[in-house]
């Protein structure tokens, strides 16, 4: 009969990693979702969290701001047309800040003619979302911005 024996104290570290605690699974993205219809930011919301990412959400373009300052959000879903601070300003503070320069922002907006696409570029959007809009076509767009910011 073989009796098992102790792994010696000076054990590789794939030993060591078998035998140590619990290995917490990195967080998921977390998405900031900021627009006023409380639908369109609900359903928005529910998609993105049976995806498995963390969301958080303002109604309105002053909470959006302080948000995205404060807690760094990996992406942000930026509606145009908001209270007190609209959208395409939001995205030019959040681009003129260094804090948040580098957080993708896609733009989603009722309106979807080709000058408004490059007022939301030229305030900084990275991509840019007419509604009505397939949860399918945002999801991939978020996952795309994802990708390329390298997050």
């Amino acid at each position: 009969m073989t009796a098992l024996l102790a792994p010696p104290m000076d054990t590789d570290a794939f030993t060591r990693a078998l035998s140590s605690g619990p290995i917490t699974a990195p967080l998921s993205p977390s998405v900031l979702i900021a627009d006023d219809d409380d639908d369109v930011r609900d359903v928005i919301e529910f998609r993105l969290q049976v995806a498995g990412y963390r969301t958080m959400t303002a109604d309105n373009g002053r909470s959006a701001l302080s948000m995205a300052i404060e807690r760094r959000p990996r992406v942000i879903i930026l509606d145009v047309t908001m209270p007190q601070i609209d959208g395409l300003t939001v995205c030019n503070r959040l681009h003129e800040t260094p804090a948040t320069a580098e957080i993708p922002v896609l733009m989603i907006s009722g309106n979807g003619r080709p000058a408004d696409l490059d007022l939301g570029f030229a305030a900084g959007a990275d991509d840019y979302l007419p509604k009505p809009f397939s949860p399918h076509e945002m999801m991939r767009r978020v996952g795309w911005l994802l990708l390329s910011a390298g997050r």
